[in-house]
């Protein structure tokens, strides 16, 4: 149960639509809802100022359903992280309104239009690392934010980054996403005041060990005020940033 939802009650109550003992139970209820084998947490939008974001690997059909079907009369912006093809079909069944972001791998429902809040820039080093970005971003964009992306942008070809170096500058937070070496964030985090969320990917050859590689590139950056996030974690990477950003206005 979101804030918009409490409110709701609350006004049914002084319409007389509903019962005051009614209230007090759904008030109860807004911590979790237990569906069994899954704990639904309600009450995460009052706490952290955006609904649960579910986890769908390892997840079964039942427990998707289940959630699905606790969210239909949600009326937050609703996530469903690291998701298929196939699962979203079955979240589709029960939310109508669903929208598929294939290359983020999140599902998403827009129900709650949250002021622009401008300002997050999302780069790549390469093309490669798209995939984790576009998380980044499409989870950001939820979140209310208005995303600038500049991929393919990395050390290899560095005039490629520089050319948007007053993009760059501009920007309340940016994340940067780089397998390989992972020197993106560094050069990055050299040329602006604002706050710089390196995430390593597991993009490279043998050498970068699936990401353990640009990890220690990026917790090692000589540059200051870089953050890091763990390896190919987008999502992560997006809420955060979308946090500074909302904070920053």
């Amino acid at each position: 149960m979101d804030e918009q939802a409490l409110l709701s009650l609350i006004q049914k109550v002084k319409n007389g639509l509903l019962d005051e003992n009614e209230l007090v139970r759904q008030i109860k209820a807004m911590p979790f809802r237990d569906l069994g084998e899954v704990k639904f947490d309600t009450h995460r939008a009052l706490r952290k100022g955006f609904a649960e974001i579910v986890y769908c690997p390892g997840k079964s059909e039942s427990q998707l359903e289940s959630i699905a079907s606790a969210l239909a009369d949600v009326e937050a912006n609703i996530l469903f992280s690291r998701a298929t093809a196939g699962q979203y079909e079955i979240i589709h069944r029960h939310l109508t309104d669903a929208v598929f972001h294939e290359k983020a791998r999140l599902i998403g429902v827009r129900r709650n239009e949250l002021p622009p809040c401008p300002g997050l820039t999302v780069i790549t080093a390469g093309s490669s690392d798209v995939p984790v970005a576009e998380e980044a971003a499409v989870t950001a964009e939820y979140m209310g934010c208005t995303i600038e992306r500049l991929y393919d942008v990395g050390v290899a070809g560095i005039h490629r980054l520089l050319a948007h170096v007053d993009v760059l500058q501009r920007s309340r937070a940016i994340v940067a996403v780089a397998g390989m070496e992972g020197a993106l964030p560094s050069v990055v985090g050299g040329l602006v005041s604002c706050p710089v969320v390196a995430v390593p990917t597991s993009t490279g050859y043998g050498a970068n060990l699936g990401g353990i590689a640009p990890l220690l590139t990026m917790l090692n950056s000589c540059a200051s005020g870089i953050s890091v996030m763990n390896i190919d974690n987008g999502l992560g990477a997006g809420y955060f940033a979308a946090l500074v950003v909302r904070q920053s206005k």
